[in-house]
């Protein structure tokens, strides 16, 4: 497989090339980034234009960059017929339905967009979707490094959706009434399921589902300490998506 890398100068743009590089099965032929264009990665050379993409003939483009910039990238990429794996997060409901429209041929091109590629968190998401029927109170605890300006995380707002989900009625209410600390009890997602961001220095990306019911608790943690932890499923991806027909919106069907 041939694969570009958009954002390509950023650290998980750095780290998605060198991934791409020491796998015997991918070749990156394109990189990517107005803000190093000119630059040398892993024996590429980084260009400013999307074009460069169609030029080197890629089978699929891994894009980590911003919601504002992959909504012109998506588009583009799959109008050259070209596979899209993303790690961008923020798109609207309008954006995923233009993206299905995009990718939507059943000829493709394909697109895998998901809000964590680690495998851990893949496993932590479907563990806590299988556990959310089955407690009366749930609260999704995120942390993550300092640079993040989103919150809560698009994990921990697929982890609530797909928990809401699997319920049929809303978890128990909160019962706080006084509020010392404006957001001390975070914000309230579907069903009842209270979401609460962490930003703190020495964090990368790790998330907390804590459940209870009378007399037990059940506490779902992951944790990605090294960049290196999101590239297994970033690598599975770029192999596996020309037979994941249209846009796919988790990476779990890639591990059964």
């Amino acid at each position: 497989m041939r694969v570009g890398v958009n954002g390509a100068v950023g650290q998980m743009g750095r780290a998605v090339c060198a991934a791409v590089t020491a796998d015997a099965d991918l070749t990156l032929v394109a990189a990517v980034d107005r803000h190093g264009a000119g630059e040398e990665i892993n024996d590429v050379v980084v260009a400013e234009q999307l074009q460069a993409f169609a030029d080197a003939e890629c089978d699929v483009v891994v894009d980590f960059t911003v919601a504002e910039s992959a909504r012109t990238t998506l588009p583009w990429l799959g109008m050259h017929g070209i596979h899209a794996v993303v790690g961008t997060t923020g798109f609207t409901d309008d954006d995923l339905v233009l993206f299905e429209t995009t990718f939507g041929a059943a000829d493709g091109p394909n697109c895998l967009i998901a809000p964590n590629f680690a495998i851990s968190a893949v496993l932590m998401m479907r563990f806590a979707e299988m556990a959310a029927p089955w407690f009366d109170t749930a609260e999704v605890i995120e942390l993550h490094h300092m640079r993040k300006i989103d919150a809560p995380s698009g994990t921990a707002v697929k982890t609530i959706e797909r928990m809401a989900a699997a319920r049929d009625t809303d978890f128990v209410s909160d019962p706080t009434e006084i509020e010392i600390y404006p957001g001390a009890r975070g914000g309230a997602g579907p069903r009842n399921i209270r979401a609460h961001s962490v930003r703190m220095e020495g964090m990368v990306a790790h998330q907390e589902v804590i459940l209870g019911a009378e007399g037990q608790t059940l506490t779902i943690r992951q944790d990605s300490y090294d960049r290196s932890s999101f590239m297994p499923g970033v690598v599975l991806a770029c192999k596996q998506i020309h037979a994941r027909p249209g846009l796919v919106l988790s990476l779990d069907s890639y591990l059964d």
